[in-house]
């Protein structure tokens, strides 16, 4: 006579199928975090690709890949369980729409990338908490409920509209650069991999280096594309999508044929922690919170006094210190005029990186004019820069630009 089983016994017979069956995301092995990299930097570079060199422009890009990036998640909520193919496309799209979120609220809108990214890091702690609060866990192995799967990828974009921030912030606006932002990031990550080793808890290590890899891939993106000038390789956004958006095909088939990422057991986080444990990871959260504050704030302060020290009180304004930026434009004008823009190409890359490497300390001086000089001078570039230049558009965005930069230099 077979012994009927209780409802406790039977939940522990056919929960691990269950979360086996309707798990909606991969096992983390070295090929998450390799595509997870190649994603940002796509993320980066194929945002630049469609708003320049297609000429759509910030709003219409973000449009088309706000509408591209919904379809593909309501896909990704449709399926039943991992499939790699719709998993990491969302992980494409959401990482380019994450990007432009952060470029509309700079660029369009001339929001303060330091507000930027106060805002988005409070959104992402709220995230955690809320969805800690809610489900008792934040392991990346527990997605098998569709309130779980909404706080998964409601972080995900909230890490790459941080990570974009944060990169932008420390590479540009304070002037670090994208090869030292890259490498610095790199060294906090190996960091939290040696902390993870010793005794930091797994879950708080998977989250603060998956929030990394958000800077580390636009460095690494920007470093590739950008112009030699202006601190690159100058593979141009066109090379360097491609190449990326190449590899990950290659390593979606791979997983695809080989299953290696999909989950052959439960792993599902312990719910129930002793009260030690839980004690234990508060306190390790709270602490590398704190290390992450005093360092971030540490270091943009100081960035921001030396970038201080360099303004004398006779640059109080701009005035007088944009004559080169007119003079650049007013060459280019000549060329899109006479329809050389071969020659207009290489001014607006020369104008990028004379730009960049003012931006610091022009922006310390008046951020609130540099804005709309930024903005002005991305529609420039996005004009001539486009696979098929148009006269007329590319002239009436340099008279624009011009009058801005006079007007302002005066």
């Amino acid at each position: 006579m077979s012994k009927k089983l209780s409802a406790a016994e039977k939940t522990v017979l056919v929960e691990p199928v269950v979360n086996q069956l309707l798990s909606k995301v991969p096992k983390v092995t070295i090929f998450f975090w390799i595509i997870k990299v190649l994603c940002t930097t796509v993320g980066e570079t194929f945002a630049d690709f469609i708003n320049f060199n297609l000429g759509f422009g910030l709003t219409l890009t973000t449009i088309i890949m706000g509408i591209a990036f919904f379809i593909v998640l309501f896909l990704q909520f449709r399926a039943t369980k991992y499939v790699p193919g719709i998993y990491w496309t969302t992980v494409v799209l959401i990482s380019v729409f994450g990007t432009l979120v952060t470029d509309n609220l700079t660029d369009g809108m001339g929001v303060p990338l330091e507000l930027s990214t106060a805002v988005f890091s409070l959104l992402l702690v709220l995230t955690f908490l809320f969805w800690y609060l809610s489900e008792k866990t934040l392991s990346i192995h527990s997605i098998f409920t569709r309130k779980r799967e909404v706080f998964y990828w409601l972080t995900i974009l909230f890490t790459f509209a941080l990570g974009t921030a944060v990169g932008d912030l420390y590479s540009e606006q304070l002037g670090f650069g994208y090869l030292k932002t890259g490498i610095t990031v790199i060294i906090i990550i190996a960091c939290v991999f040696l902390a993870y080793k010793s005794k930091l808890d797994g879950i708080l290590a998977f989250w603060v280096a998956y929030i990394l890899t958000r800077p580390l891939g636009a460095s690494l993106g920007d470093y590739l594309s950008q112009p030699k000038v202006n601190g690159g390789l100058g593979l141009g956004t066109t090379v360097t999508s491609v190449i990326f958006l190449v590899a990950i095909l290659a390593i979606i088939i791979l997983l695809a044929v080989t299953r290696i990422d999909i989950n052959s057991k439960s792993e599902v986080a312990e719910t129930n922690q002793p009260n030690g444990s839980k004690k234990n990871v508060l306190t390790q959260t709270i602490v590398v919170l704190c290390i992450f504050l005093l360092g971030g704030i540490g270091g943009y302060i100081w960035r921001s006094n030396n970038i201080g020290s360099q303004t004398t009180s006779s640059q109080a304004t701009l005035g007088g210190q944009l004559t080169n930026f007119a003079t650049i434009e007013n060459n280019m004008l000549k060329d899109v005029t006479s329809n050389n823009f071969t020659l207009a190409k290489k001014s607006a890359d020369d104008l990028e990186h004379q730009w960049d490497t003012s931006e610091p300390k022009l922006r310390k001086i008046d951020g609130t004019t540099w804005t709309k000089i930024d903005g002005t001078i991305d529609v420039v570039l996005a004009a001539v820069r486009s696979s098929s230049p148009d006269v007329s558009k590319s002239k009436s965005a340099l008279k624009n630009s011009i009058s801005v930069l006079n007007g302002a230099n005066k």
